[in-house]
Parts: C-alpha cells; structure tokens; sequence
C-alpha cells in the first residue's frame, strides 16, 4: 500500500491565526507653522547658461 502526499492537519503545523491589525497611519497634523523665507534670500546659482556656453566653431566639417 503506497502513502499519498497530504497536509498536515496537526496543530502544531498551522499558521497562527493574526491577533488583530496594525493601526493606520497617522495623519499630519493640521496647521503646522510653516518656515520663514531666509534672511539673506534663497541661493541664486550663476547664469548656467555662461557655465555651459559653447566656442563658436572656426572650422566646417567637410
């Protein structure tokens, strides 16, 4: 007689049951202060496009 493959049945062997669920995640509180603007102002990068300009091309591809 040839025993077939099953799932255990034991106690042991079953996923414990979830207790209870986690709780949602909290919202942002209302009303918050916001941050005041810099006293010296926010930073001002340089003109890129001086930082990245191109030499004018002197020759013709031929």
């Amino acid at each position: 007689m040839e025993e077939d493959c099953a799932t255990p049945k034991r106690r042991e062997c079953r996923i414990p049951e979830a207790n209870m669920c986690p709780p949602p995640p909290r919202k942002k509180a209302v009303g918050e202060t916001k941050r005041e603007p810099p006293k010296n102002g926010y930073f001002q990068p340089p003109d890129l496009d001086t930082l990245f300009a191109l030499p004018p091309r002197t020759q013709v591809c031929a």
